[in-house]
């Protein structure tokens, strides 16, 4: 592998594409440092030190930004509008018979499929901008006032409000423009490495956090225990993101003009988790509701329904009870069933298969071929979404074993780097060491996989 990425560096046209890919990354980590316009910065510091950063809404949308939250950057909301809109268009696409159409027409009607995205970002970021202030203003103590002074609809409050949303959304639009430099002119996928950047760049933090724990124990206990955590999760992480089941397809001879074409072998590779972590996002927003839901009920009258809303609050907002996890666990495993239920149902293979003459052994074309590759996909997919269930609850985990245990912040080893975050992470470094790996078989060198 070293070998491999001295050669690469030695290729001038890799070495560009390498080089350039970190020069994004470098000006993307810069802007995620910029304030937004009218925020009080040292009020947000001192509550975002006083907050866990690695959990709870601030958690969800610090990963989701790439660490530009804890900064109350232009970045703040990272390129989550983007991947809104594009789960959006996903689902509507066989829905709405134009953008199934679009997506029947090949590269053209992907690049208009795209252009619809990008348009549909821009009304999302405006909406995700007002909603993610005004939930964190929920969150601080004193109100949204002792962070953004001048947000709102009152007298002289209108421009600043102006403001600090256009630039928001700007700076979504922004990343999201890097991440399509990069797709165009570097290595790997855009996107992906933005938000990894991201990640990776609050590891550093988190470690110091995890070593500045009061108890030397404690320190002990929780940083040995990142380290094991982290590597075997890695190591299930790769194992289940490559598993496949591989369904045999047979095509039948063809005859085209005076040519005979002879059956071929092949197959179709199902992935046992298609769903990537799109579930784990939906979980955690879903279960961020109830507690901000609560806090407009709680006025502290001793009344019943001021009672069952701090109730609310205490089981979904501290994140520490049974029934948080239990709930967030059974979210995920139902929403990877209904994600990837929609997205192989979009790819209908079945209909790919018929139309090029393929058929899989034993199965009638049509009906029962579509009926055969969703009984198998339904049954791989249980194992994909226990992965991700188990994976997303794992801080609630080391949290049980803590307190069985009796070592205070053990949990903290789960949180250096989330679940989710080491699904992306280990996703787009396969995924960029594969097209380094491509780049360099085009010149005849050996792969490094």
């Amino acid at each position: 592998m070293i070998e491999s990425m001295r050669v690469a560096f030695a290729l001038p046209d890799l070495r560009r594409k390498i080089l350039y890919t970190v020069w994004i990354l470098v000006i993307y980590r810069l802007v995620a440092n910029i304030p937004v316009p009218g925020v009080d910065l040292e009020a947000w510091l001192t509550f975002v030190n006083a907050t866990s950063s690695s959990s709870g809404l601030l958690g969800v949308l610090n990963l989701l930004s790439g660490g530009a939250v804890s900064t109350f950057s232009v970045m703040a909301m990272g390129v989550y509008p983007y991947i809104t809109a594009s789960i959006i268009i996903n689902l509507l696409t066989p829905i709405v018979p134009q953008l199934e159409e679009l997506a029947a027409e090949g590269e053209t009607g992907r690049n208009k499929i795209n252009r619809l995205t990008y348009y549909l970002t821009i009304p999302l970021g405006i909406l995700q901008a007002v909603g993610q202030i005004r939930l964190i203003g929920f969150n601080v103590q004193g109100g949204l006032e002792t962070i953004l002074p001048n947000f709102g609809l009152g007298s002289g409050d209108l421009l600043p409000t102006l403001t600090t949303i256009a630039a928001m959304t700007a700076g979504t639009m922004f990343a999201i423009w890097l991440g399509e430099q990069i797709t165009e002119n570097g290595i790997g996928q855009g996107i992906s490495l933005i938000i990894f950047g991201g990640i990776v760049s609050m590891i550093p933090t988190n470690l110091v956090g995890l070593l500045n724990l009061p108890s030397q124990t404690a320190r002990i206990f929780s940083f040995t225990g990142f380290v094991v955590l982290t590597v075997l999760t890695v190591l299930v992480i790769v194992i289940v993101q490559e598993g496949q089941r591989r369904i045999p397809v047979q095509y039948g001879r063809r005859v085209r003009g005076r040519k005979v074409y002879q059956g071929q072998s092949t197959y179709i590779p199902l992935k046992v988790n298609t769903a990537g972590m799109i579930p784990i996002i939906f979980a955690q927003s879903i279960l961020t509701f109830p507690a901000l839901v609560a806090q407009f009920f709680i006025d502290n009258s001793g009344s019943f329904l001021d009672q069952s809303a701090q109730w609310v609050g205490e089981q979904f907002g501290t994140q520490s009870t049974f029934l948080y996890w239990f709930i967030y666990f059974i979210l995920v495993v139902g929403f990877t069933f209904f994600y990837t239920d929609v997205m192989v149902q979009q790819q209908r293979l079945w209909d790919t298969l018929q139309k090029q003459g393929g058929f899989i052994p034993g199965i009638r074309p049509g009906k029962k071929t579509k009926d055969y590759i969703m009984s198998v996909v339904r049954r791989i997919t249980l194992v994909g979404a226990i992965f991700l269930g188990a994976i997303a609850i794992l801080p609630g985990i080391l949290q049980f074993v803590g307190r069985l245990l009796r070592i205070p912040g053990l949990e903290q080893s789960a949180l250096v780097i989330t679940g989710a975050g080491l699904i992306i992470v280990v996703g787009v470094v396969i995924d960029t060491m594969r097209q380094l790996e491509s780049q360099l078989i085009m010149r005849h060198y050996e792969s490094f996989i």
